[in-house]
């Protein structure tokens, strides 16, 4: 039986890592799996307890907090697998996960990634991913498809093509990975599992959903405070994305709603908030690109 590679990202959350690592080992099948937890820069070095809840583990530590990009590409680099399953440290698995998956990708050449039906953790009857829409690139913008539903079974026996998978979990076939490469890791934080879909989508492949599999995700539904650190990235990497995935005249087209009215909004009910902070944030993702647009071809831009 072919191995599968499980591999997660642990940073400052060694509890909900040791739930993660109890669920693999109460719902997977230990001889045809090995798991690689990347401690991403953590305060503390839980590496001990880690391998103790889990034996036979791979753990590797960064001093440094490398993304969740530069995180899963330190997991990959020491894989064996022939399938690799990415997995939020926050996320628990479900019964027959792993088969699951394989088989889709098993049972179609021309899947390159997908992704299994994403619910709520603290209320799991409530659905977070059943698939993506497609992006509109001129405002880089898309729908999660079943957020927030209630899970009645509706998305049971649906294997499909879709958007993007989800970034907390999502399976690809090595071989294939190493046709496209590894993820972007200058994206650090946020959108770099759709710009990675992309990729995989440049290379031919398609990027799958099903509901035929089930994963639990601790995020809230009332997801995220805003912080400065969130507002950065976020306004930074949704340029970023567009930049790197669309033409020249899609990306000066975007740049010019993006700036002058997207993010000008955004500023301006910041500003009624009282949130100087974000307002910063704003500024600061959107300076990044200006002054990085010399630097594109060395970050892979298409400008």
């Amino acid at each position: 039986m072919k191995l599968t590679s499980i591999i997660t990202v642990n940073f400052n959350q060694p509890e909900v890592t040791l739930d993660l690592l109890k669920s693999i080992k109460k719902h997977a099948d230990q001889e045809s799996l090995e798991v690689i937890v990347v401690d991403n820069g953590s305060r503390e070095d839980h590496g001990a307890r880690f391998k103790e809840e889990f034996p036979g583990l791979i753990y590797i530590r960064s001093e440094a907090n490398l993304g969740f990009a530069g995180g899963n590409n330190l997991g990959v680099r020491a894989s064996k697998g022939a399938y690799l399953l990415f997995l939020n440290n926050d996320t628990e698995i479900t019964a027959h996960l792993i088969p699951v998956l394989k088989g889709e990708l098993d049972s179609n050449p021309e899947i390159g990634m997908v992704s299994p039906l994403i619910l709520y953790f603290d209320q799991p009857n409530i659905i977070q991913y059943a698939g993506f829409t497609e992006m509109n690139y001129l405002l880089c913008r898309n729908k999660g498809i079943g957020s927030m539903d209630e899970d009645q079974g509706q998305y049971d026996q649906v294997s499909v093509e879709t958007g993007y998978c989800h970034g907390a979990a999502m399976m690809c076939r090595r071989s294939d990975l190493d046709r496209v490469g590894l993820m972007a890791e200058h994206f650090f934080l946020y959108y770099e599992e759709l710009d990675w879909c992309e990729q995989f989508k440049k290379a031919g492949k398609k990027i799958w959903f099903t509901g035929k599999a089930k994963v639990y995700h601790k995020e809230s539904i009332s997801v995220g405070k805003e912080s400065s650190i969130k507002t950065y990235f976020m306004t930074r990497n949704r340029m970023l994305f567009i930049r790197r995935n669309t033409g020249l005249l899609n990306t000066l087209l975007f740049s010019i709603y993006y700036i002058f009215l997207a993010s000008s909004r955004q500023v301006v009910l910041y500003l009624l908030k009282g949130r100087a902070d974000l307002i910063k944030g704003v500024i600061k993702g959107l300076w990044w690109n200006l002054t990085n647009s010399k630097n594109s071809s060395k970050l892979g831009f298409k400008i």
